[in-house]
């Protein structure tokens, strides 16, 4: 960074006395689309940003039409007569009194070049130029007359920069600048991050939201009958088949037979009522959150755009609302029939032999100590994710917004390169720092236990639940 040529800049587009307004003066956080700054501002730090990347050529489209007679003067006078002065600039202005500077002036009306020349050359030609030079001055007049005090600038004022620098009001069309300059604080902050273990309280927020929770004992019974008829069929082929050829069978191969396939038929049934009653419950959480959510969204204040990006926004609506939509419900399903099952086969092995005790508690006890070691630094990555794609959306949408201005700068590569820093941070979480390296060699980016899983899912879950919240 050039300093000496920053500080230039800055002085000749009048914006030290902005910086020194905002709170955090040239590291202030812009937000999206300048909300935070005036059409003044917006307009000189534009011309800034020109200046300082010291180009050969410029072209300014009307640079002075959001800023005061004054600070116009200023702007033409340091920025255009001073920094430029050896540059070639091309500028097109309705401001009259800007002309008489410039080396050659073309008159153009419908499309086409009516006149070339010099200032004083069109001016004695008595053609429209000099209609639109009386105008203008004919508007001074009226204004003069109306506000005496004011002096405003003739065509034929020379720009020595003897009149006293007036800045243009810091408050745009909305009056929103004042407010943010009173703010002690940037305007788009940090994204926020849980930390700690995920409450039992998110999760029965989940499991409540449809129906008040009606629904999860029926789907719980429904998965305790089927793994009650599949002991039951195992325990029956175990003791109606007879254990060798010459031994007698306990009941007859039709017996044998029908009763298995009743209890499969009702496993079957089981399986089926436990599907549809868990998705009619995911369907339903789903639908409602996201309809909280679409309700707040329209509803917010303008206050809450201005200060959350749109990639933020979208990342709750696209990701986690998938999450919820897809992931959550057979994540948690899997937990819950997981535990049944388990359950069951500790309980039928500990009918056949007791002694597996011996070995399900120490094996139980380092399981939980492995998951206790492993799931904190599992579940902050997990959050780590959640928060880091935002940034790739949104640094996404104003690159294509502006994908003008960027070409115009020449910052192809360096927008290029903030976009593969951003996925780098996003991928980072899951894929560790040699995985980025060898994405392209990378199948499954993670494998986590289902607590894991689970806790990963949650989280989009919470930071839609606070969004429903406003």
């Amino acid at each position: 960074m050039d300093h000496e040529r920053y500080d230039r800049v800055l002085e000749a587009c009048s914006l030290k006395k902005d910086l020194e307004i905002l709170s955090f003066g040239d590291q202030t956080v812009i937000g999206e689309r300048g909300i935070n700054l005036s059409g003044g501002q917006k307009q000189r730090m534009q011309i800034a940003r020109a200046l300082y990347q010291d180009a050969d050529i410029y072209l300014f489209d009307d640079p002075f039409s959001a800023v005061d007679a004054h600070t116009g003067s200023h702007l033409f006078k340091e920025c255009l007569l001073g920094l430029l002065e050896s540059k070639t600039v091309i500028y097109v202005t309705h401001q009259v009194e800007f002309l008489p500077a410039a080396d050659l002036i073309l008159v153009m009306k419908n499309g086409s070049i009516l006149q070339a020349g010099k200032y004083n050359d069109i001016l004695s030609s008595g053609t429209d130029f000099m209609e639109l030079v009386g105008a203008h001055e004919e508007a001074l007049s009226a204004l003069d007359s109306v506000e005496p005090g004011v002096i405003k600038p003739t065509v034929h004022e020379e720009y020595s920069g003897t009149k006293p620098l007036e800045e243009e009001s810091n408050v745009g069309e909305d009056g929103k600048a004042d407010d943010m300059a009173g703010i002690k604080a940037q305007l788009v902050q940090e994204e926020e991050r849980e930390k700690g273990r995920v409450g039992l309280s998110v999760y029965w927020k989940y499991i409540t939201t449809a129906y008040g929770g009606a629904l999860i004992p029926f789907i719980l019974l429904a998965q305790i009958l089927f793994q009650t008829l599949q002991i039951l069929s195992n325990y029956w082929m175990a003791w109606a088949t007879p254990v060798s050829p010459d031994a007698k069978p306990t009941v007859d191969e039709k017996t044998l037979i029908m009763v298995y396939v009743v209890l499969s038929v009702g496993s079957a049934f089981c399986i089926l009522a436990r599907a549809s009653l868990l998705m009619t419950v995911a369907y339903k959480t789903a639908t409602s959150l996201f309809t909280k959510m679409h309700s707040c969204i329209f509803r917010a204040p303008m206050s809450f755009f201005d200060a959350t990006p749109s990639g933020r926004i979208l990342n709750r609506a696209s990701t986690d609302q998938s999450a919820v939509d897809l992931s959550i419900p057979s994540q948690v399903g899997a937990f819950a029939f997981s535990l049944i099952q388990l359950l069951g086969i500790i309980a039928v092995m500990s009918m056949v032999a007791w002694q597996v005790f011996v070995i399900f508690i120490p094996v139980i006890a380092v399981s939980l100590w492995y998951q206790q070691y492993y799931i904190p630094s599992a579940r902050e990555l997990c959050r780590l994710v959640g928060v880091t794609k935002a940034p790739v959306i949104q640094h996404f949408a104003e690159t294509i917004s502006g994908a003008t201005t960027i070409r115009s700068f020449d910052q192809e590569s360096r927008f290029c390169q903030t976009s593969v820093q951003l996925v780098n941070g996003y991928s980072r979480p899951k894929l560790g720092r040699a995985g980025i390296q060898t994405t392209e060699k990378i199948v499954h980016g993670e494998s986590c236990v289902w607590h894991t899983k689970c806790t990963s899912l949650m989280m989009g879950f919470v930071r839609i639940e606070r969004l429903c919240r406003g």
